[in-house]
């Protein structure tokens, strides 16, 4: 998935002819094996402990690192071992509401972020934003960074200053000869994380990831996980959920994947596409809502019109040498993520179309600077979400489905087949995805939260994730989008999320919350007043 799970129209696409066998035959399926793995890891993890220190980068006062050791292989324990980062902020104690009354502590709480790539060595800061001041009373809040993500055992698959590849272009209906182009860069890219990552590139998946949890927690000195993930660290959760059910404490799916087996996670990325085309749709609304103010154009059609200008004009003549139509794609796909990123892009593309890329520029183009870091979670993107399960090995699967897809959805739907392609040729061992679920009374009830309108993870992934979490609750924010819902500015979101982590209150299986407002405009840069004149253009 590119960012979590895609989503639309799935009951038209049939995966007929999907071809599974791995490069070396058989595929792997979870086992007794890791499981007993599993538990010696986490054995030897809750004797050493963590020793706290300095953070491998600059961090505010009261933040401390440490290292924790797993095994790269749980079916050999006693074999290779590697470190994952950790970071924690010990709780505050403090009450808001009374300074004299000392909140008791309840434990740590370990955050993943999603991904798969992405690290939450800075979660322990967001302790001192308002919203999050009551669950750092009561918890330490800690990070890491996940195996293969910088500096846990980094995995990469080219080198960085090769990774941004500027300009370039994003066909919405790709031909034949940009086809073949893409087919050859995905098989190279699936090559180089053999080559750069060696043999133990099989062992970098999800199942992994969830054991890792299991040590993270024996180290932390917990006998039972309080956990949060959002996005891909829905998965994550759920799968422990499924493997350690007796460990668990408490734990907030934010922004939920569809676990169902048969969709991981091929079809995950397809109904991720068709989900951000609705999400495109409701970006351009607003933007025509807002024409006073940008001049885009006054209906959704009209602002697709000043979008589509805009990256003709940047494959004719990229901005700045660097921006062209896929560095435009990929900064108005983060529309379809934050509602909060809508006035800027709105405004960037507006100042662009009037002649001043500035903004644009400064939203889009690469940065050397942060090339190691892209570089580095996208091999650990491709690798777990390769290694989690079977994918279509025949290219003319994912031509149809991808194709059929487009005619409805074309704003995401190549970009993302692109971004997953290397999986079609993929060198080391595929998982068998594992069966998420749980009976009742197995585990304490799971705080499940999502937007109606979520494009990364679609609601439907939600849903299944209920029915499969036996006394499970769902919140859900109604008519909204926003990808990622603890923690933010909606309020009553908010109160389940402190209710259930400080007093383990739930408010029955379903439950909905109003929307978060819509995101005001803002001017365009470099304008003193809306130009009302319309412009002939697309919209993002």
């Amino acid at each position: 998935m590119r960012a979590a799970a895609l989503y639309s129209a799935a009951g038209s696409l049939l995966l007929t002819g999907l071809a599974v066998t791995p490069a070396d035959g058989t595929p792997g399926a979870p086992g007794a094996a890791e499981l007993r793995g599993t538990a010696v890891a986490a054995a030897r993890a809750s004797a050493a402990g963590l020793d706290f220190g300095a953070c491998p980068e600059e961090s505010p006062a009261g933040m401390r690192c440490a290292t924790v050791r797993v095994p790269l292989d749980y079916a050999r324990p006693g074999g290779k071992q590697i470190e994952l980062t950790v970071s924690r902020m010990p709780a505050t104690g403090r009450d808001r509401a009374n300074s004299k009354h000392k909140v008791p502590r309840q434990g740590a709480l370990v955050y993943n972020p999603g991904g798969p790539g992405a690290s939450s060595l800075n979660f322990p800061m967001i302790g001192v934003v308002p919203e999050w001041q009551r669950i750092a009373a009561a918890y330490d809040l800690v990070g890491y960074a996940p195996r293969g993500v910088a500096p846990s055992a980094p995995l990469s698959c080219e080198k960085p200053e090769e990774f941004f590849k500027a300009p370039s272009l994003a066909p919405v209906h790709p031909g034949e000869a940009y086809k073949r182009e893409r087919i050859a860069r995905a098989k190279a890219y699936a090559r180089g994380c053999a080559e750069r990552s060696g043999s133990g590139l099989e062992f970098y998946n999800s199942l992994n990831n969830a054991r890792d949890l299991d040590v993270l927690r024996a180290a932390l000195g917990e006998s039972r996980l309080t956990f949060m993930g959002a996005s891909y660290g829905t998965y994550v959760g759920a799968l422990y959920a499924t493997l350690f059910p007796g460990h668990l404490r408490r734990m907030v799916l934010d922004s939920a994947v569809d676990p169902d087996p048969a969709k991981v996670w091929y079809r995950e990325n397809l109904d991720q596409s068709a989900a951000f085309e609705d999400r495109w749709a409701d970006f351009r609304a607003w933007v025509a809502r807002h024409h006073d103010v940008y001049g885009l154009g006054a209906t959704p059609a009209a602002v697709q019109r000043s979008y589509d200008t805009a990256s003709d004009r940047l494959e004719a003549h990229p901005a700045d040498g660097r921006v062209g139509p896929g560095q435009l794609q990929n900064t108005f796909l983060m529309a379809g993520y934050y509602d909060d990123y809508w006035p800027s892009r709105a405004a960037a593309l507006a100042a662009y179309l009037k002649g001043d890329a500035g903004p644009l520029v400064r939203l889009g183009a690469p940065s050397p600077e942060t090339a190691a870091e892209a570089e580095n979670g996208s091999a650990v993107y491709a690798a777990v979400e390769c290694n989690d399960a079977p994918w279509p090995t025949d290219f003319r699967i994912w031509d149809r489905d991808n194709t059929r897809l487009a005619r409805t959805a074309p704003f995401e739907t190549w970009d993302n087949a692109w971004v997953n392609l290397p999986c079609a040729y993929w060198p080391a061992r595929r998982q068998v995805p594992l069966d998420v679920r749980t009976g009742t009374g197995e585990t304490p009830p799971v705080l499940i939260l999502a937007a109606e309108r979520d494009a990364a993870t679609p609601y439907d992934g939600a849903l299944e994730l209920n029915r499969r979490l036996a006394g499970s609750t769902l919140v859900t924010e109604r008519d909204a989008g926003t990808h990622g819902i603890g923690g933010g500015p909606n309020r009553c979101v908010n109160a389940h999320l402190d209710a259930y982590l400080l007093e383990g209150r739930l408010p029955g299986r379903r439950a909905a919350c109003a929307p978060r407002p819509e995101p005001r405009p803002t001017e365009p840069a470099g304008r003193a007043t809306p130009d009302r004149d319309a412009l002939k253009g697309k919209g993002a």
